[in-house]
């Protein structure tokens, strides 16, 4: 079959419940390598009440860009609209994205081999900011613990 009929796997067709049957984890993982920025999105928005578990470096920062895409378009229309940088929409995308980015966030600090907890340390002015983005820019550790196995 030429290549350009054959089936694309998409997050719909892949996407499992954390209670999936383990066989079917390495075919996800390995249609992830060819998700976008879309993909790991919805992945994140279907998966926004599970803060248990691991998230990827991909899914966690493609989900912070789209997050912030999001944002800044939000607030383009709110000041078209409203004449304000900060109002309707802009308020609505923050309180709709707020759960699913502290679920992912979670999930990106097990990953690492860390407790969500240690969101709490960017309360430490200046300092706690740049040690989470170091946290969560820090590659898989690739052994399983306690909140599952490796999410590459």
């Amino acid at each position: 079959m030429p290549p350009s009929l054959e089936k694309q796997n998409t997050i719909d067709d892949v996407y499992r419940s954390p209670n999936s049957d383990p066989t079917v984890v390495s075919n996800e993982h390995a249609v992830e390598e060819n998700y976008n920025m879309i993909d790991w999105f919805k992945k994140c928005l279907r998966n926004y009440t599970n803060f248990s578990g691991r998230a990827r470096r991909k899914e966690y920062w493609y989900f912070a860009l789209a997050n912030w895409l999001i944002g800044v378009i939000a607030m383009i229309v709110d000041a078209i609209i409203f004449d304000t940088p900060t109002g309707l929409f802009y308020a609505v995308a923050v309180l709709g994205l707020l759960i699913p980015g502290l679920a992912v966030l979670s999930r990106r600090l097990h990953d690492t081999g860390r407790s969500a907890w240690w969101f709490l340390i960017v309360l430490v002015p200046l300092l706690g900011s740049i040690a989470l983005i170091v946290f969560l820019a820090t590659e898989t550790k690739f052994e399983r613990n306690k909140w599952g196995a490796p999410a590459k």
